[in-house]
């Protein structure tokens, strides 16, 4: 009951940011996604520093010596009360993300991916935390809550470039800064430290502490899952990079959304054919899905 509270708080608070952008003059298009994006890096932001408080504030030694996630693991085991309150917030954030990414958030180029994303996540943070594995489910959220947080926070500042009819230099500036970190920071989280110290910990570590242990093959079987994910968007970043470094991007820009300006020269093209207007919910900015407009609904 205390997470659901919890999460519905959020919620209502994230609502706050979208009359917030109308306020600062938003292009339609930014102002529609930017509550999106505000109400993530909350979350995220919150987060990751419980992670960072429990790996390095505490006696957990798990970011300094993976293996111990499997020390003195045994079927039933009771989970500390610090890593429940972790497990129970991500476990609702996620759950609500399925559904945010299907009917409120603007649809990407890899919408699809990112649904898969959130089942597999939500399936490791449910069966990790029954079959306490929650050791492991810490170290886990703590190397990928990073990168969301960057992700989120360069993207409103890429929002906020073009307000009120007015280019602002820092927002430009701190989004190319922001976009660099991330860059660097997602091959050193996702791609680095995650196979180093998650991967080694569950292949090859839980044999050596636990030779039998349960649901081996299950579990890593979504980790590596996870991993080829990571991977998959990493070359979206690869992508950005290789475009700004050809002169074929000027400034930061999400390469995974849809172009709006070519979804209506295309409208147009079909209103020419077949005698339709122009919805004026496009010209207005609202969210893209597979080139249709799609509302945010709750």
């Amino acid at each position: 009951m205390l997470c659901e509270e919890g999460m519905n708080l959020l919620l209502l608070g994230g609502f706050c940011w979208e009359p917030f952008g109308e306020w600062c003059n938003l292009q339609p298009k930014d102002a529609a996604k930017m509550p999106e994006s505000a109400w993530k890096l909350l979350f995220y932001t919150l987060s990751w520093s419980y992670g960072i408080y429990l790996l390095f504030f505490t006696d957990y030694p798990f970011f300094y010596d993976p293996p111990s996630v499997f020390y003195g693991w045994k079927k039933g085991m009771d989970v500390p009360t610090d890593i429940a309150i972790a497990y129970l917030l991500q476990c609702s954030f996620y759950g609500h993300s399925i559904y945010a990414t299907a009917y409120m958030d603007t649809w990407r180029k890899d919408s699809v991916v990112m649904l898969l994303h959130h089942v597999v996540t939500l399936t490791l943070i449910a069966f990790s935390y029954a079959f306490r594995y929650h050791n492991v489910g810490i170290l886990v959220l703590f190397l990928h809550d990073v990168n969301d947080v960057q992700l989120e926070f360069t993207k409103l500042n890429v929002y906020f470039k073009h307000r009120g009819g007015v280019y602002h230099r820092l927002n430009d500036v701190i989004s190319n800064i922001g976009c660099l970190t991330f860059s660097v920071s997602w091959f050193w989280f996702r791609l680095y430290w995650f196979p180093l110290k998650v991967l080694y910990a569950t292949c090859y570590s839980s044999l050596q502490s636990v030779p039998n242990i349960p649901f081996y093959f299950f579990f890593n079987a979504l980790l590596l899952i996870l991993t080829l994910m990571n991977i998959y968007w990493f070359l979206y970043i690869v992508l950005f990079v290789a475009k700004v470094l050809m002169g074929q991007m000027q400034e930061v820009n999400d390469v995974r959304e849809y172009d709006v300006e070519d979804s209506k020269k295309t409208t147009t093209v079909k209103k020419k054919e077949a005698g339709l207007q122009l919805p004026s919910a496009l010209k207005e900015g609202m969210h893209l899905k597979n080139g249709l407009v799609k509302d945010k609904r709750l």
